[in-house]
């Protein structure tokens, strides 16, 4: 017999079922207008509105509430929740559109984007069919608010926020069918509407989702923020949060006319001090994210007891409403319409056009809501039957994987179809032992000049020549060799420091050569060196990692390094250089690292910052204490991802230049460096000719990515690299 506490839980909860009824929510029809408006402006670099992308927030608050409350209702008036219906209905009121929107993308991507980019884009849209793209988009490295330069983002990026929403569809009822199964077997029920008598269970499981969501949410946020953007786990906090709100309607439903339309209109303040206040460079989702889902907590919580009054006015607006029932149609149109149209149209397109396009969607959402969602939606012969539901998303799914497929095959592989290019060659006179420093520097300044100037006659390449090496389609192989057979260290919780040596094993003199994967960029040039000059060489990197002692600042940084273990390996490799002291040690390491620590992929990057300069600092003195000598190479250029960028610009490879890199930060380094007794080499005229850097020089292609060296360019540069070991090993 139920406790009098039960009793009274279970009439609360009789009147939660009650005030979750099945009632159309003008509010919630207007709250999803202003998400998809703020998406959509965003997106369209609409001024003032930097932090539109909050937009998706507010989208998975609304979808936790009305989901919830629909299981809700279901598992309480039922027993049970029919997971063949539920997911009959959520197909197809979802996949049709997005199906469609999809295949429309890939066709449009195949005739528009660059071929090495169609067969991603292809492979973008394969996942957003099968609503798996959000985790594609963090194994692919993508940024959100990443500039692409002369590539066009994903036109499939935004269909990560529909991954986060079909995977809860997914997780959720199950999780709520296995709360109800685990409460009858605690309390020894045969009836299984009895599982449902109370709300309370369900909220305590509902609450720590949201808290353990939360607390991943902020912690990969600093460590790894594709992570947090992108994933159900760190998402599933504010789809729980509408949650709750629909599991406490009874409570929110007590609020007076003043009180409702007070929380409301705090909602909307904060929706939309969100909107404008926060921008691409604030780490995000973290703590920020609090801002856009307690709004729209908010408003949601105050139109349960008033939907009618307060801000609900607003949103209840004839406009508004209208705006939200083509919220969905509308996202999802707008994004691959403003990616693609610059592709279209030949160049970048500002504002006014922009906006043109945001108004060819809103036209082409009103077709797809007209003519794809509502008549399979409502369609009697699929929406009684969760078999024909199911069946059409299997269908509709099935069409756009193999719209996807057949642009995998069909799109040609390119490559270079220009004149082929002479092989380069450096012509080297060694230097006699006992030489004078001035005649090392001359060395230094020939082989520099030699490749200053078979860099300058590539910089007006435009043609891509037939004979490139790496080939286009071949230079994705190349991540693999910079591995070194283990010697670049790439995984999380490793800070282990393998034995790499190479050249003259036996040798006295031993250059060691330290860094991230800039550094192992460079081991093809300094094998090869140490081969030909019979060093030992000691080659010690890990991706990812600065080689600079850099603070860790906030409990957050903590736990990032007990991921990373940078400063784990970091103080390996410095007792190792302390003790074996080799006559010289060679920096070279990207710039991506400031105060924080490593955070490649962290907006509000600061590059040599004083943190970063006083590390480098304090790590050349430590190695000139023990009498090695420290060489430090200056930052490489970063140019758009290479392969991409060439596969679209067969003819126009300038396209793909990088700039060269910061004189700002090459003054402070060297001036640091110097200044610590070492020696510093700005290494930009091996890679750029006045303000261009070509990512063709001679018949190779320089970088494989967007910023690492081939091995091909890596051993062409082995003149340079030796004759600035030989000029630092004597001295002076």
């Amino acid at each position: 017999m139920p406790h009098t506490a039960d009793r009274a839980g279970t009439a609360a909860d009789r009147a939660l079922r009650g005030a979750s009824a099945k009632t159309f929510r003008p509010d919630i029809e207007g709250l999803r207008a202003v998400a998809v408006m703020a998406v959509v402006l965003f997106h369209a670099d609409l001024p003032g509105l930097g932090g539109g992308f909050v937009g998706v927030d507010i989208f998975f608050v609304i979808s936790g509430f009305l989901i919830t409350g629909l299981l809700w209702r279901e598992a309480g008036a039922s027993g049970s929740v029919r997971l063949r219906n539920f997911y009959g209905a959520r197909a197809r009121r979802l996949l049709p559109a997005s199906a469609t929107v999809g295949v429309v993308t890939m066709v449009a991507s195949a005739f528009l984007l660059p071929p090495l980019q169609v067969r991603s884009v292809s492979i973008d849209g394969i996942t957003s069919a099968l609503y798996v793209s959000n985790y594609r988009f963090i194994t692919s490295g993508v940024k959100y608010f990443g500039k692409q330069g002369v590539l066009s983002p994903s036109p499939f990026q935004h269909y990560w926020s529909l991954g986060v929403e079909e995977q809860f569809y997914l997780v959720w009822p199950i999780l709520i069918i296995g709360t109800a199964w685990l409460i009858r077997r605690a309390r020894k029920l045969s009836d299984k509407s009895e599982a449902f008598t109370s709300v309370r269970p369900y909220l305590i499981v509902l609450t720590l989702v949201a808290v353990v969501s939360f607390a991943l949410s902020m912690l990969f946020t600093y460590l790894l923020p594709p992570i947090a953007f992108f994933s159900l786990p760190t998402r599933a906090w504010q789809l729980a949060a509408g949650g709750l709100v629909a599991l406490t309607a009874v409570a929110w439903r007590r609020l007076s006319a003043r009180s409702a339309a007070m929380v409301g209109w705090t909602g909307l303040a904060l929706i939309a001090i969100a909107c404008t206040c926060l921008t691409g460079a604030t780490p995000f989702p973290g703590t920020a994210a609090l801002l856009p889902t307690l709004g729209a907590v908010l408003v949601i919580g105050a139109g349960c007891a008033h939907p009618d009054s307060g801000c609900g006015r607003l949103l209840g607006l004839a406009p508004m409403g209208a705006i939200g029932r083509l919220s969905y149609s509308l996202y999802l149109w707008h994004w691959p319409v403003l990616v693609l149209l610059p592709a279209w149209v030949g160049h970048p397109v500002g504002l006014p056009i922009k906006l043109v396009a945001v108004a060819v969607c809103i036209v082409l959402s009103v077709l797809t809501l007209r003519f794809i969602e509502n008549p399979l939606r409502f369609a009697p012969s699929i929406r009684d039957s969760a078999r024909a539901s199911l069946g059409l998303g299997a269908g509709v799914t099935a069409v756009a994987v193999a719209v996807g497929v057949a642009a995998l095959l069909w799109v040609p592989v390119p490559e270079g179809h220009g004149p082929e290019a002479g092989q380069k060659v450096i012509d080297v006179e060694p230097v006699p032992p006992g030489a004078s420093i001035a005649e090392y520097d001359a060395a230094v300044q020939d082989i520099f000049g030699q490749v200053q100037a078979i860099v300058a006659e590539s910089a007006d390449r435009e043609v891509v020549p037939s004979n490139l090496r790496p080939s286009i389609s071949a230079a994705g192989g190349e991540q693999f060799g910079m591995l070194d057979h283990g010697c670049l260290r790439i995984l999380p919780f490793d800070s282990e420091l393998p034995e790499c040596a190479v050249g003259d094993l036996d040798s006295t003199t031993t250059v060691a050569l330290i860094g991230d994967s800039r550094a192992a960029m460079l081991n093809p040039a300094f094998q090869q060196a140490a081969e030909q000059r019979h060093w030992r060489l000691e080659k010690m990197s890990k991706a990812a990692c600065p080689i600079v002692d850099l603070p860790l600042t906030s409990q957050l940084n903590d736990w990032a390094e007990e991921i990373q273990r940078c400063a784990q390996w970091r103080t390996r490799v410095v007792k190792r250089l302390l003790k074996e002291r080799p006559q010289l040690v060679v920096i070279s390491s990207s710039r991506a690292y400031d105060a924080n620590g490593a955070h490649v992929l962290t907006p509000g990057l600061k590059m040599f910052d004083e943190a970063w300069i006083n590390g480098l600092t304090d790590l050349v003195r430590q190695l000139r204490d023990v009498g090695s000598r420290v060489l430090v190479l200056s930052q490489s250029p970063e140019p758009p991802p290479v392969p991409l960028c060439l596969s679209g610009h067969l003819d126009h490879a300038t396209a793909c230049s990088a700039k060269p890199p910061s004189q700002h930060g090459i003054d402070v380094e060297s001036a640091a460096v110097s200044a610590a007794g070492g020696q510093f080499v700005d290494t930009s005229a091996l890679f750029c000719a006045g303000e261009h850097c070509p990512v063709i020089v001679g018949d190779m292609m320089v970088y494989f990515d967007a910023g690492h060296l081939t091995r091909e360019y890596s051993r062409f540069l082995t003149p340079a690299m030796g004759a600035l070991v030989d000029r630092a090993l004597a001295g002076g």
